[in-house]
């Protein structure tokens, strides 16, 4: 069996963090996102796999190539020129797919591999026109819901319902098999309201027009997330953290003390008197310490350096600097970050409530009762400057020194406190 990942999308609602990669690029413990699900398919015995790409589609090509090479697979692309909707991306695999049934996927999530072994099976045992993955959720409202009849066969697709339809909590996870059924039906999908091409109207024509079935798999054991938000990938972050083991290929100087399960790439230079707790990730050629204290799930990337400064729970991306008393906490830190001497990032509300993010200009709550900043690639902070719980600094800003951010900085902006009239925003002169 063939497998098409869709991997063209700009990822909106993840801005500054995809401000200089797709989504499908994002690092977590040394490995693009994509990297596990194509490593997923491979122990599925999936080897032959297309690409639908389209935003900064050179960055995937660049790293997995023809596929061969690095993972021993054969990865193909198709530049989605046009972003006109799923139904739309989907109809782009027709010829790659060819007569046989495939694993179909959105780019952006991350989960257990075992699922797509199980599906594989189930579609295989059945011999029906598709399958669709789904999880139960708490808030239906916010995903698209399906109804399953009594033999668990897709019935109905609502996008959104209001909680007083009641039609379940069964959500799509993004995860499906098709035989090559599906191209007829979207070749009968219209336009939508939105002005694209929705797969899931695909799917109900299929059902509904060209009389084929689709089989419901609950996901019950096994862990499965989107990447839509930027707070979720901390759960990612974990799940994949719980599954390293403990190695240490850099240099670790006496008086350093490494507690569990913590990966340490080649060349990185561990100091006397750092404290790290795993489970955590350091990648290659990076400093850390003197007396630097690093959290369980956090992970650094190649070239960074962490000094004498405590960062927990969060992910920093290449090239950046944490390196004079600064506090990372429950934060996301893109690459080529330097935090001047004292910055810090706070986590916690005083009330304890949970922390809201603005996306895409309107407040979303993240769930999260700790939840720190999002600091996009090439951002620079003065000494002692202050982030508020949930705040966005965007690429290529500097923060002044002293500062107090207690709203989102937007891409290319100098902000910086002015002792006689408050805060004050230009375009960066520097970039």
């Amino acid at each position: 069996m063939k497998a098409v990942i869709l991997a063209a999308g700009k990822g909106k609602r993840l801005m500054p963090i995809t401000s200089s990669r797709p989504k499908p690029m994002i690092p977590l413990a040394g490995k693009p996102l994509l990297e596990y699900t194509i490593l997923g398919l491979k122990d599925a015995g999936i080897s032959e796999i297309l690409l639908i790409v389209g935003y900064k589609e050179e960055d995937i090509k660049e790293y997995f190539g023809n596929g061969l090479d690095k993972f021993n697979v054969n990865i193909e692309y198709i530049s989605q020129e046009e972003q006109l909707g799923t139904g739309h991306a989907v109809s782009y695999a027709k010829d790659f797919v060819k007569d046989t049934p495939f694993l179909l996927m959105y780019g952006d999530l991350i989960t257990d591999p075992k699922i797509f072994k199980d599906i594989l099976e189930k579609f295989n045992e059945t011999k029906i026109e598709g399958l669709i993955t789904l999880l139960k959720v708490n808030n239906p409202q916010d995903y698209g819901i399906i109804s399953l009849n009594s033999d668990d066969f897709v019935e109905k697709i609502t996008e959104k319902p209001s909680p007083e339809l009641n039609l379940g909590n069964l959500a799509n996870a993004g995860i499906y098999i098709f035989n090559p059924m599906i191209f007829k039906a979207i070749e009968k999908t219209e336009k939508s309201i939105r002005g694209e091409y929705e797969f899931t109207d695909s799917m109900e024509i299929l059902i509904n027009q060209l009389n084929g079935k689709i089989l419901g798999y609950i996901i019950k054991d096994y862990f499965w997330s989107d990447i839509g938000l930027p707070w979720q990938l901390f759960g990612a972050n974990s799940f994949v953290l719980d599954r390293i083991e403990r190695k240490i290929l850099g240099d670790v100087e006496e008086n350093v003390q490494i507690f569990g399960n913590v990966y340490i790439g080649k060349n990185t230079n561990v100091k006397s008197g750092s404290y790290i707790q795993g489970p955590c990730y350091i990648g290659e050629n990076t400093l850390i310490g003197p007396n630097a204290f690093i959290r369980p799930y956090t992970y650094v990337g190649d070239n960074c350096h962490i000094g004498i400064s405590e960062v927990k729970n969060s992910l920093i991306f290449s090239k950046s600097k944490v390196p004079h008393f600064n506090y990372v906490g429950d934060s996301i830190i893109c690459e080529n970050v330097n935090l001047g001497a004292g910055s810090k990032t706070s986590n916690l509300r005083f009330d304890n409530k949970s922390v809201k993010v603005n996306i895409e200009g309107k407040l979303i709550d993240s769930g999260r009762r700790k939840l720190g900043a999002f600091i996009g690639p090439n951002v620079q902070t003065g000494i002692n400057v202050s982030i508020m719980c949930g705040k966005k600094i965007g690429e290529n800003s500097i923060i002044g020194a002293h500062t107090l951010v207690v709203e989102d900085v937007s891409p290319n902006t100098l902000y910086y406190h002015d002792p006689f009239e408050g805060i004050k925003k230009k375009d960066n002169p520097f970039y």
